[in-house]
């Protein structure tokens, strides 16, 4: 799991990361509405944790863009504001949750993991992009035509994370961090190989979608048709 929070005030800030990356969490954390958003836009999250009084952009204008961008990120606002009509000018914006500071660790990790796992509860058994089609329920990817191929499940993670994705791509690092862990002992070359697997088995199903080489960087999911 990763998680982008975006919240001002440095020490809190410091104490939350601390206490992410002591319950296995990824996290990465900006101090202001634009580098927020810019985060939001060229990463991959699980969940953004987003302060509402920030500077450079104030945290519902950070959420009205990412949900105009389309980005269905799980959003949980952390604020000192308890005034009801704050939360509900939150929530109408597309936050998914709100707590107010100050906070117990325990509450926090709990709707944390609560946020995520309805995320998943909600996604599709099947999503398609171009003419591959991925089955979270059986585990495979599919062509249009009804050809199947099993994933393994580090293999499926990958493409999970490129079906969410499409046209953009996805660091090596990032993946490391969103598959194995940001504390594993993965290397570039483990990447490599398992993107090296998944392409033999998307060649095999006779689609066009591809898998590209952003040399130096990472992957990116296209469809070889456009």
């Amino acid at each position: 799991m990763r998680i982008l929070l975006v919240e001002d005030e440095q020490r809190l800030s410091a104490a939350l990361v601390e206490i992410f990356k002591n319950h296995q969490i990824g996290v990465d954390a900006v101090y202001n509405g634009i580098d927020g958003l810019s985060y939001s836009e060229n990463g991959s999250y699980d969940a953004i944790i987003l302060d509402l009084m920030l500077p450079g952009m104030d945290g519902l204008t950070v959420l009205r863009n990412i949900r105009a961008n389309r980005n269905n990120v799980p959003v949980m606002l952390l604020t000192a504001k308890d005034d009801v009509s704050d939360k509900v000018a939150g929530l109408d914006c597309g936050a998914d949750d709100y707590m107010t500071k100050p906070f117990s660790t325990e509450e926090l990790l709990a709707r944390v993991r609560a946020l995520t796992r309805r995320r998943g509860e909600l996604r599709d058994d099947s999503r398609q992009f171009g003419d591959l089609i991925l089955s979270s329920k059986n585990c495979e990817l599919q062509s249009e035509d009804g050809k199947a191929i099993k994933l393994s499940l580090k293999e499926y993670q990958i493409l999970d994370l490129l079906f969410d994705n499409p046209h953009q791509i996805i660091t090596k690092e990032q993946l490391i961090d969103k598959i194995w862990g940001g504390d594993s002992n993965i290397e570039y070359n483990n990447v490599e190989v398992y993107i090296s697997f998944i392409r033999k088995k998307i060649e095999n199903l006779g689609v066009t979608t591809r898998i590209r080489t952003a040399r130096g960087i990472g992957y990116s999911l296209e469809d070889s048709t456009r």
